[in-house]
């Protein structure tokens, strides 16, 4: 089975620390320093969403260039092979795939609505940075100069204390999902259904003479 990060909304309170450190510890490893999760807001409750490490992954299904594997109990992106091209973003059904990218040295950006720097006047402080990418959808974002490439939860395979969004939620509303915790939970579960059963069922007591 594959590992994965499930959040509680219970317990969620909307602070995106884990976002904060996911990008940090990637962004010292090299990689590229997009969050791998987003905390969502929806009925009144926030949770972190991020990549469930699907059994039958659709994003490796349809990566055209064998990018997105199965291997070491998860779903694995290789960077270096992405081509791009953001099939396993719009297949993903939790929207936990975000196309993000890291400027090409040497290369000025020049997106839609781009200003460059020469534009730029100390009447119109307003504009300074403005491009594309702070009005578009990420996958619609499109900057000359920027290897876009899929970014998605790795699970923190690069660190040995796992993954950092578990490690430093304030209110332990994140979880590692693997067997022996599925197994608990299951144990559990079952304990529960036995005692309400032993309590409530109608068929025991004296049988009838």
């Amino acid at each position: 089975m594959n590992r994965f990060v499930i959040a509680e909304p219970a317990r969620c309170i909307g602070c995106n620390t884990c976002m904060a450190a996911c990008s940090m510890v990637h962004r010292a490893a090299g990689l590229q320093s997009q969050p791998r999760l987003t905390v969502t807001l929806h009925g009144g409750k926030t949770a972190p969403v991020l990549c469930r490490q699907c059994e039958d992954a659709p994003c490796a299904r349809v990566c055209p260039v064998n990018a997105i594997t199965h291997a070491d109990d998860a779903i694995v992106l290789n960077e270096t092979l992405c081509i791009g091209c953001k099939l396993c973003a719009i297949a993903c059904p939790f929207g936990a795939i975000t196309p993000s990218g890291t400027p090409a040295s040497g290369v000025v950006p020049c997106g839609r609505d781009y200003v460059s720097p020469d534009m730029l006047t100390a009447t119109e402080p307003a504009l300074e940075g403005s491009d594309s990418a702070a009005t578009l959808h990420p996958i619609l974002v499109s900057v000359t100069g920027v290897r876009s490439i899929a970014v998605k939860c790795d699970l923190c395979d690069f660190r040995a204390e796992g993954p950092e969004c578990v490690r430093v939620c304030p209110t332990r509303a994140m979880h590692v999902v693997d067997n022996r915790a599925l197994d608990n939970a299951g144990d559990l579960r079952r304990k529960q259904a036995a005692t309400a059963l032993a309590a409530h069922t109608p068929f025991g007591g004296e049988q009838e003479q």
